[in-house]
């Protein structure tokens, strides 16, 4: 049975003021008395409970910085928290950072296998889903071209076609975006539709707050790396709508539908880098 269980988990990234130092600042910083470097702590979640069953359709909902991608990767496993428990029962899909693994130099029928690979798949399993791979991306001839002649929407339609050539237990999506004329979004849209209906669990983040409340049937309100606020879809997605009004009027209601991104959660921006 497929479930996700967070007991009292925070997850901190340590960061450094500065990317690199040259000897001199550093022997300067040290005649002065002072530490070389320092280490900041930013506290990207803090004190988050979440029980997931199976059948459970959750949507994570906030402003950008609230946290949302950073959780979802946590959850996936890629950040370890920090403090508290992660129990994760079921096979794990997700759907971000879609174009992860691919190789400029490689033909596109390489880079289906190279991020298959990464997916899990075995060059048993890759081989037999292939073909059907290569008819949902619609790009025929140009998988025989390496990548660094593709168009970007070409990219995006070869990552989205090998992402979502999986049957996990438990889904987890990110802003998957959706690429080319209208027939081929709306293959997107139904490839997804498809996905959510047979997946045991699903975790969605997402600005598109129509989509979370068709898909999703509970909502977790994220602020600050805390939750909020966590309840039935209808019911949160309407206070939420009310506070960005509130707080932001027509410009609030705005900025509530753009897109996220794994870079508007975490710290390292310039001048700082990751603490070893």
């Amino acid at each position: 049975m497929a479930s996700i269980r967070l007991d009292d988990v925070s997850l901190v990234f340590r960061v450094r003021q500065q990317r690199r130092m040259t000897l001199k600042e550093f022997v300067v910083q040290r005649i002065m008395l002072r530490t070389p470097n320092p280490v900041l702590e930013v506290k990207a979640l803090q004190n988050i409970n979440l029980h997931l069953n199976e059948g459970d359709r959750l949507g994570i909902i906030g402003c950008n910085g609230a946290g949302k991608s950073t959780m979802l990767r946590m959850l996936a496993g890629i950040y370890p928290p920090t403090t508290g428990t992660r129990v994760v029962d079921g096979e794990i899909g997700s759907l971000f950072d879609l174009a992860l693994g691919f190789e400029q130099d490689a033909t596109g029928w390489e880079n289906i296998c190279f991020r298959g690979y990464l997916q899990g798949e075995t060059p048993k399993t890759i081989k037999s889903k292939m073909q059907a791979i290569a008819d949902f991306s619609e790009l025929g001839e140009f998988l025989y071209t390496p990548l660094r002649y593709y168009s970007s929407g070409m990219v995006v339609r070869l990552a989205f076609s090998v992402a979502t050539a999986i049957n996990p237990e438990i889904l987890l999506v990110d802003e998957v975006l959706s690429a080319g004329d209208l027939a081929f979004q709306r293959k997107c849209r139904q490839r997804m539709e498809d996905m959510i209906s047979t997946a045991r669990l699903i975790v969605m983040v997402s600005h598109d707050l129509g989509a979370l409340q068709r898909f999703c049937n509970r909502i977790i309100w994220l602020e600050n790396g805390t939750i909020r606020e966590e309840g039935p879809a209808e019911i949160v997605i309407g206070r939420y709508k009310t506070e960005m009004q509130r707080l932001h009027g027509a410009e609030g209601a705005y900025d509530a539908g753009q897109s996220d991104s794994v870079r508007d959660e975490l710290p390292p921006a310039e001048g700082f880098s990751v603490a070893a």
